[in-house]
C-alpha cells in the first residue's frame, strides 16, 4: 500500500497524547496544572505573553487533523470525497466508526480552540482588546459548531469550571449560546468600526480577511443564518428569530467571493493537497461526480481531475462510498480533486463561501422570513456567485431545464453501480412545490459549498438533499440504516474513562444509543414543510 497515512499518524502520536492531556486538564478545571502543561501547543504559556500570538494558530487549527477529523468521515458522508485506500476492512467510510480517528474531531477542538479562547479571556482580552475578543468568539463558534454537529450534546458552558467532571450541554443549549456569542461579537465589531473607520489593528494576525472587520461582521451574520437554518425543523420560532436577525443586520451577509471565509495556509501545504496529491488517500466521490457530469457543470474540470485508470481514463468517474477496496492501486487512478490548478498547496481552506449565504436566503424566502427576498433571485445569484468564485462561465446553465444527475457505473465492480437517485433539474420552476424548490436549492447549494464536507453532511441530514448514493457495504452491525445513512459520530472512548458520568448523561440528552444511527436534536425525522 503506497499511502503515507500510517506513518504520518505515528509521527503525530506525541502531539495527540499531549493534546489529550491538555483536554483532560481543561475539562477538570485544574487551572494551575493547565498553566504547567499548556506550553508549545497553543503558544500561550503564561499570562504575560503577547496575546496576539494566539490568533493565527487559533484560526489555522480549525482544520487540525483534517484527514481523520473530517475527510475520512464528513467529506465522504456528505457525498464529496472517497478514499481509495483500504485502511482497514471496517472503518468510517463503510459505517464501522473508528474511535481513534473520530476522537480527533472532538478532542482537538477543545485543545486547540476552546482552551486558547478560555485562556485569552482569562488575561483580560474582553476588556483590553474587545475587538480581538470578538474575533475569538466567531472562530470559537465556527469551530465548535462542527463538533456539536458531528456528535450532538457537548461540553460547552461549563468547560474548566469543575474539579471533578465537565457536564455536557444539550445541543439546544449549545446553539443558544452560539447565538449569544455571535451577538457579542457582531455588536462589538460594529461599535469598533463606527468609532474607528478604516482601522485594521487585527491585520497582522488575521488568516481570513487581512484585518477587515466589516468582512468578519458579514461572516458572523452569515454564520448566524447558517446555524438558524440548522434548527428550523426542531425550533422554528428561534430559527426564524435568529435568521431574521442575521438578515436585518446592517453589516450585511457575505455576498461576493471576496467575502469568502477561508483560512490562509501557513504550514506550506494545505491539508486537502497533502492527502490528495502527496498521499493519494483522497479521490472524488461518485455522487458529486455524477451530478457535475449530468448537469454538464462548468465547475467540473475546476473541482476535479479526470481519471487516469485505464478502465475509466479521461472520465470523471469517482468512487462510491463503501466500495470494497482490496488494494489502493485498484482505485487510486479514479477521478481526483484538481490539485494542479485549483486545490493547490497554498489554496486557502474554505470555512464558508458567499454563495452559501445566497442559498440560505433562498430557503429563508421559501419559509417566509422577513428580509429574505425572492427565492428565485437568491437561488440564481447563488449559482452565479459560485461560478464567479471558481472562475467558471455560467453561460446558459441556469436555463437548463432538462439535465439531471447521471447514473453511476463502475467497470471494476458492478456491485457499485447505481441509477441516478435524483431527477431534479437546474432551471428554477416557479410552479414547483416548496419541497421541489428546496431540493433544487439544496442541490445547487451543495455543489457550491464544495469541498467543505462538514456542512454538506449537516445539510443532507437536515433536509435529505441532495439525494446521495447509499453506502455499498454497511459494516455498522445494524446500528446505521443504509437508506437513512449515517447521522452522527460516537463519543470518544476517552470521554468514558475520564468524564464518564457526564458523557453517560449526554447520551440521555441525545435520546438514543451512542452510535452513528441516532439522530441529533436538530435532525428531525419529518417533512421539511
Amino acid at each position: 500500500m503506497k499511502t503515507k497515512y500510517i506513518a504520518t499518524i505515528t509521527g503525530r502520536k506525541c502531539i495527540s497524547l499531549f493534546s489529550l492531556l491538555i483536554l483532560i486538564i481543561v475539562a477538570s478545571g485544574c487551572q494551575k496544572n493547565f498553566e504547567k502543561f499548556n506550553t508549545d501547543q497553543t503558544g500561550i504559556s503564561n499570562a504575560n505573553l503577547d496575546i496576539t500570538s494566539v490568533f493565527k494558530p487559533l484560526q489555522h487549527e480549525i482544520f487540525h487533523d483534517y484527514q481523520t477529523a473530517q475527510n475520512l468521515s464528513a467529506d465522504g458522508f456528505g457525498g464529496y470525497m472517497m478514499s481509495p485506500t483500504p485502511f482497514a476492512a471496517s472503518y468510517d467510510l463503510n459505517y464501522s466508526l473508528v474511535d481513534n480517528w473520530d476522537k480527533n474531531g472532538f478532542n482537538d477542538m477543545y485543545t486547540y480552540i476552546y482552551a486558547p479562547v478560555n485562556k485569552i479571556a482569562s488575561v483580560g482580552t474582553k476588556k483590553n482588546l474587545p475587538d480581538f475578543w470578538a474575533i475569538a468568539l466567531i472562530v470559537k463558534v465556527e469551530a465548535m459548531h462542527r463538533v456539536t454537529d458531528k456528535f450532538g450534546p457537548i461540553p460547552y458552558s461549563q468547560v474548566g469550571k469543575s474539579l471533578v467532571a465537565t457536564p455536557y450541554d444539550s445541543q439546544q443549549a449549545v446553539y443558544n449560546q452560539f447565538f449569544l456569542e455571535l451577538d457579542t461579537a457582531v455588536n462589538t465589531l460594529q461599535t469598533y468600526v463606527a468609532a474607528n473607520p478604516g482601522k485594521t489593528p487585527f491585520a497582522n494576525y488575521d488568516l481570513l480577511y487581512n484585518g477587515d472587520y466589516t468582512k468578519w461582521i458579514k461572516f458572523a451574520n452569515s454564520l448566524r443564518l447558517r446555524l438558524a437554518m440548522h434548527i428550523v425543523k426542531i425550533d422554528p420560532a428561534t430559527a426564524k428569530l435568529q435568521g431574521e436577525k442575521a438578515l436585518a443586520n446592517t453589516g450585511g451577509l457575505m455576498s461576493a467571493p471576496s467575502d469568502d471565509a477561508a483560512v490562509t495556509v501557513t504550514t506550506g501545504t494545505s491539508d486537502l493537497y497533502m492527502i490528495t496529491h502527496d498521499w493519494g488517500d483522497n479521490r472524488l466521490n461518485a455522487t458529486v461526480g455524477t451530478y457535475l457530469t449530468g448537469y454538464n457543470d462548468p465547475r467540473l474540470s475546476i473541482y476535479a481531475a479526470p481519471a487516469t485508470d485505464p478502465a475509466v481514463a479521461g472520465q470523471y468517474t469517482g468512487i462510491r462510498i463503501g466500495s470494497a477496496l482490496a488494494s489502493k492501486d485498484d482505485y487510486e487512478g479514479y477521478a481526483s480533486l484538481n490539485t494542479a490548478t485549483t486545490f493547490t498547496p497554498l489554496k486557502a481552506e474554505q470555512l464558508m463561501c458567499a454563495a452559501e449565504s445566497w442559498f440560505l436566503k433562498a430557503e429563508a424566502g421559501l419559509r417566509g422570513w422577513t428580509g429574505a427576498g425572492d427565492p428565485q433571485t437568491n437561488y440564481e445569484q447563488g449559482v452565479r456567485v459560485s461560478m464567479q468564485q471558481w472562475g467558471a462561465n455560467v453561460g446558459n446553465y441556469l436555463s437548463d431545464a432538462t439535465s439531471t444527475q447521471a447514473a453511476y457505473t463502475d467497470p471494476k465492480n458492478s456491485a457499485n453501480n447505481s441509477p441516478a437517485v435524483s431527477s431534479i433539474t437546474i432551471k428554477w420552476d416557479a410552479g414547483a412545490t416548496n419541497e421541489q424548490k428546496l431540493e433544487r436549492i439544496m442541490t445547487q447549494k451543495w455543489l457550491a459549498m464544495f469541498p467543505e464536507g462538514q456542512e454538506a453532511w449537516t445539510e443532507f441530514r437536515r433536509t435529505g438533499y441532495p439525494k446521495l448514493f447509499t453506502v455499498v457495504n454497511n459494516k455498522s452491525n445494524g446500528t446505521i440504516d443504509t437508506q437513512i445513512q449515517v447521522r452522527r459520530l460516537a463519543y470518544p472512548q476517552n470521554e468514558y474513562t475520564t468524564n464518564g458520568a457526564a458523557v453517560r448523561a449526554a447520551v440521555q440528552l441525545l435520546g438514543g444509543a451512542d452510535n452513528g444511527g441516532t439522530r441529533l436534536w436538530w435532525d428531525v425525522n419529518k417533512a421539511n414543510f
